[in-house]
This record gives structure tokens, C-alpha cells and sequence, in this order.
């Protein structure tokens, strides 16, 4: 920790909604960001120039160029360098707010490790791009009484809902069943406005520090949703869905499905990420000399590149791959079976 700067904090602390007391809770809170792209960065930034005093910052992917456009945490030399973007943030961070304990895991959430990754928090915020996680999130957020903040952003517009189980309807009560492939935007198929993401993702932030305040009266009555674009604002009432698998009858399938590797499709990259049915690592510098024969190899502390022409295979410490130039997940998992193992 570095020492503190005098006065960081004075012109939150003369708002009454914070004063020295809602400062103190920040100072006590733990929260997760799953995900830091485009809404988890602004939402890093918010909460740790706010003093929230633990941020775990949970991701599996790296810069890219394409990426500097709306993800404020990064620079271009972590693009140059495809810097992890956990450890990119949590480097930032560290620059912005000394006195925070920040934590950067680059590692894909799932069922096998969701307990861990998530124990210990107060609130778990969504900065993720893809609904497989999000009902992760759910399940676990349910079934542990802990409450989260959806947050999502395509094109022009975005949206965001604070979650209390017991309290609120669940994320399945908002959405029974994740959109059927190819029936909703994503950041490749629309685009995605930079202050757009800001907007949507500050309001998500603003929700996170009411309830971290003690503020329950002061949260949105629903779902926001907001346009840039079009300069509009609603909230949306959600009531609870009768007979909700998730918040009714406590089902939490998401949770269950650890026991077959998977592969998943990424938003606007051409690429699939292959993930392990167990989480074992990965002695990337054996793998080097394994995999050299095979095509040009580089290798930094956080993953492993190999060149196949067309298609790369990018290999992470925890047996994660992430395969570039396809987005065929029959093909994605071929190659990881040949190149990494089953």
C-alpha cells in the first residue's frame, strides 16, 4: 500500500450521501468484476477512484488494438504486447488508487472455479460480453444470497439491473433462455459506440456504490436502459417469473456443468476459446519446446503463441486456448485435442 493522499476523496466525502461513514464502507467492501472489456474497465476506473478497498478483477483475454477504442484502462503498448487484461487493469489500477487492494486473475470464470474466484465478495459486477457467463453469475449470485450488476452494451445503447436475491427477480426472470444463436447483436455484428459503453457502465457503477452505501430506497426501480444515440432513458419494471427455475425453484444447472470441456465462440474476434474440463496448469515453457516442431512459438509469463498460418493457437497457464481465425468450434476443438490434449 502506498501512503495516502491527503484530500483524495474530499469531494465525495462532502456529499451526503457518502460523508466519512459511507467512505468507511467503501473502504471495508470486496467486490468482483467479471470481465474487463468495454464496461468492466469504466466500471474498474469508477470504483477505485470511489475507494472501494478490495477490486478482484476476474478475465480471460488479452489487448488488442480494436479494443483502445472504448476499454479506458489500456494502452497501445499492452496491444503492441497483448498484454492479459486482468494484469493490464490491475497494473493500472495500482497507478490510479495505491491505497486499494487490487487483484488481476486472468482466468476464464467457470463452474470449476467460480467458488473460488468469487468467495469472499460483498457484490459481483458483470463486465463480461456473453450471456454463458452471466448465467454463471446468476446461479451462483442466487444460490449464495449475494447480489450482482448486470451490465451490457452493443451499438448505441445499453443496459444494466442490480440483482438481490429474495429481493428482486433474477437475470432468469429477465431472460428465461439466452438469445438463439445468431438472433442477437453483438459487438461484431452492430458495433459499439465508446461513450455509449461509458454511459451504461457508469450507471452500473452508480447503482454498485448505492447499495455498497447502505442506499437500498435510492436503487433503480428496474432494468435502465439507455440510448445514446437517440438521447433516451427508461426504466423498466421486471417482475419475478412464476415458477423462475433459478429464483423459485433454486435449479442451478450453470453450476453443474463442470464435467466435459467446452468451447465458446468470442465476441467479434473470429476465434473460439477451448476450455478444460478440469482446471490443470500448464508448464508453458515445456510446451514451448514441445510445440516448437511444430510451427513458430513465443512465449510470455501469462500464455503461449503458435503460428499455424491461418489459425493461431494461444495457450494459456490454466489449459485454456484460445484458437484465432475460426470461429468453428468443431475446428477449435480438433486443434486443441492434436496440439494441447484432451
Amino acid at each position: 500500500m502506498t501512503p495516502p493522499i491527503p484530500d483524495r476523496y474530499a469531494r465525495q466525502l462532502v456529499l451526503p450521501e457518502v460523508g466519512e461513514e459511507g467512505q468507511a464502507r467503501l473502504a471495508a467492501a470486496a467486490v468482483a468484476i467479471v470481465g474487463c472489456g468495454a464496461t468492466g474497465t469504466v466500471i474498474a476506473n469508477h470504483l477505485v477512484r470511489a475507494g472501494v478497498g478490495s477490486i478482484r478483477i476476474i478475465d480471460r483475454d488479452w489487448v488488442e488494438g480494436n479494443n483502445l477504442q472504448r476499454q479506458l484502462l489500456f494502452d497501445e503498448k499492452d496491444a503492441r504486447e497483448q498484454t492479459p487484461k486482468a494484469a493490464a487493469a490491475e497494473r493500472r489500477i495500482r497507478e490510479v488508487n495505491g491505497e486499494i487492494r487490487v487483484q488481476g486473475i486472468v482466468e476464464d470464470l467457470n463452474a470449476t472455479n467460480v467458488d473460488a474466484l468469487l468467495a469472499g465478495c460483498h457484490l459481483v459486477l458483470d463486465g463480461s460480453d456473453n450471456f454463458e457467463v452471466r448465467y454463471l453469475i446468476n446461479d451462483w449470485c442466487v444460490r449464495e444470497g449475494l447480489p450482482w450488476v448486470y451490465c451490457g452494451a452493443v451499438a448505441t445503447y445499453g443496459m444494466t439491473l442490480l440483482i438481490r436475491p429474495g429481493v428482486t427477480p433474477c437475470l432468469r426472470c429477465l431472460f428465461p433462455e439466452p438469445p438463439a444463436p445468431g438472433t442477437a447483436a453483438t459487438c461484431d455484428t452492430a458495433g459499439v459506440l465508446g461513450p455509449a459503453v461509458g454511459i451504461i457502465a457508469s450507471q452500473a457503477s452508480v447503482e454498485a456504490l448505492k447499495w455498497l452505501l447502505g442506499h437500498t430506497d435510492a436503487l433503480a426501480a428496474g432494468l435502465i436502459h439507455v440510448d445514446a444515440w437517440e438521447t433516451t432513458w427508461h426504466v423498466f419494471e421486471i417482475t419475478r417469473k412464476s415458477g423462475c427455475p433459478c429464483c423459485e425453484r433454486h435449479e442451478f444447472p450453470h453450476l453443474e456443468e463442470a464435467a466435459v470441456s467446452h468451447a465458446t465462440a468470442l465476441c467479434g474476434r473470429n476465434s473460439v476459446q477451448v476450455t478444460p474440463a478440469r482446471t490443470a496448469r500448464v508448464d508453458l515453457e515445456a510446451a514451448e519446446e514441445r510445440l516448437r516442431p511444430v510451427g513458430p512459438v513465443s512465449r510470455t509469463p501469462h500464455l503461449l503463441k503458435l503460428d499455424l498460418g491461418e489459425l493461431q493457437l494461444n495457450l494459456f497457464p490454466d489449459g485454456r486456448a484460445i484458437i484465432q481465425g475460426t470461429d468453428d468450434e468443431s475446428v477449435a476443438r480438433s486443434l486443441y485435442s492434436r496440439y494441447v490434449g484432451s
